[in-house]
């Protein structure tokens, strides 16, 4: 069984990277002919600005290609179940979101999109439907052998919601939320071979063949941004992945690059509201770095290093020892 998932799996990677990598050009020619780039935050670090009028919304063709990645790989295999659509369906509808806030941030030419009631509410409501079908299918909601009923569900919706953000926090340097999400799929790869969930480990070779694949266009400097389209999807299947692993938490370390920028975001907006102090020269923190001289690579490289060795420590820990 673990060959066949990982012979069709490889095929689902193969397409996906293959689609993402071949027709990305064409999607980056299509935009710059539209004019629809991206508009640079004017609060942003000032070099920043020389990236304006980059094309934006690149998640597109990587969502596509790995839903094709994914639906090929899951008809092989036989794997076409629920909880491979509950993957898709999170991953679409979050891009759908994001894809929605990136047009309204291109066609009034401004950067900011969807007002953040608006992009929440949606967000709750896509993770009330997962929430749903997590139910339906017989999880148990709960943490180990303890079931919480609808509190469980409460967490759910928290986690989807919060991750999704998060994802799209850290997406502020060129290629670093690609290389990011690239660690913790492949990490979540690995758990869920173990586990011998092989739906879940379908979806994640698809998905870290489309972020490959997109790597060559979005590293600095980039020719493409993700969007929200790309960061939103990416931040809410990496939710539904841990949460249908049943290693929920396991996300604040696979993730941890996600919480530590969370985090500097929250602690600056609650001192500077209750001091009137900043605790970092900018927020989210890679800004910090970048205003002491850090360039994007160097950024890029420690932040990747670090997911990477504290999400090895958490695999190996969950499943082998």
């Amino acid at each position: 069984m673990i060959f066949n998932i990982l012979l069709w799996g490889g095929v689902g990677f193969a397409l996906s990277f293959l689609i993402t990598f071949l027709l990305m050009p064409q999607l980056i020619a299509y935009f710059r002919a539209k004019k629809e780039g991206q508009q640079i935050r004017e609060e942003g670090p000032t070099w920043h600005q020389v990236k304006a009028g980059t094309p934006t919304m690149g998640g597109l063709l990587f969502l596509i290609s790995t839903v094709i990645g994914t639906l090929v790989a899951g008809f092989a295999t036989n794997l076409l179940n629920n909880t491979l659509w509950a993957l898709l369906f999170t991953l679409v509808v979050f891009g759908l979101i994001g894809m929605w806030d990136d047009s309204i941030k291109i066609f009034n030419h401004q950067n900011e999109g969807f007002k953040p009631w608006q992009k929440f509410l949606a967000q709750v409501i896509a993770a009330m439907i997962f929430t749903v079908i997590y139910q339906h299918e017989g999880f148990q909601m709960g943490f180990g052998n303890m079931n919480l009923g609808w509190l469980y569900g409460l967490f759910i919706i928290f986690w989807m919601v919060g991750f999704s953000n998060a994802v799209n926090l850290t997406d502020g340097l060129d290629g670093l939320v690609d290389g990011l999400a690239t660690v913790s799929f492949a990490a979540y790869l690995v758990i869920a071979l173990v586990q011998g969930q092989g739906e879940v480990a379908l979806f994640c070779l698809a998905m870290i063949g489309g972020l490959l694949g997109f790597f060559k266009y979005n590293h600095k400097p980039a020719k493409i941004f993700m969007g929200d389209m790309g960061s939103l999807a990416l931040g809410g299947a990496l939710a539904a992945v841990a949460l249908l692993l049943h290693h929920e938490w396991s996300l604040l370390l696979i993730g941890i690059v996600y919480v530590i920028e969370t985090a500097s975001v929250i602690l600056q907006v609650a001192s500077f509201k209750t001091t009137g102090k900043r605790i970092f020269k900018m927020t989210p923190i890679h800004h910090s770095f970048e205003m002491d001289g850090w360039s994007e690579w160097k950024i890029d490289g420690v932040f990747w290093a670090c997911q990477l060795l504290i999400s090895a420590i958490t695999v190996a820990v969950i499943c082998f020892i």
